[in-house]
């Protein structure tokens, strides 16, 4: 249990840290998501929210944790936090991308804690990011013990 512990420490600080770098040029992901490339050009994408002001654009980002049980999550969206959640959990917010936000991307993530899996061990929970209706990561079942991540643009 100090494993699992000590662990989910080391990954909500990783998620918390890289959640305040700007330094990450996105291709050093270090996994394959279906939509994970980029397609998501400003000011369009499937039911991509229109150029605002000064050329803001908004994306509905969807962060979503499968499972039954009570699990502690990280993850950053409208800005990093920490919580205990019932699962299943979902949470949708909506950004506001500036120019330059849509030319480096905004990074979100969830970091599922652990869920009993069908054969009794501890696994992280199923999640996935879903942006304009179109999902862009997932941890492939909670096989991915990093959560999911995604730069929105």
């Amino acid at each position: 249990m100090r494993r699992t512990t000590a662990g989910l420490a080391l990954i909500v600080s990783g998620v918390l840290l890289t959640g305040c770098g700007g330094g990450d040029d996105g291709g050093a992901e270090g996994k394959s998501a279906p939509s994970a490339s980029g397609s998501e050009e400003p000011g369009g994408g499937a039911g991509g929210g229109g150029a605002g002001e000064g050329g803001e654009v908004v994306r509905e980002v969807t962060l979503e944790v499968q499972g039954t049980g009570k699990t502690q999550i990280a993850y950053a969206a409208d800005g990093n936090r920490t919580e205990q959640v019932t699962l299943p959990w979902k949470k949708t917010v909506e950004l506001s991308l500036t120019k330059a936000e849509q030319e480096v991307g905004v990074l979100v993530s969830v970091v599922p804690g652990s869920v009993p899996g069908d054969d009794g061990m501890l696994r992280p929970a199923p999640c996935t990011i879903t942006v304009d209706g179109e999902k862009v990561d997932d941890n492939q079942d909670g096989k991915d013990v990093l959560g999911c991540k995604h730069k929105v643009k």
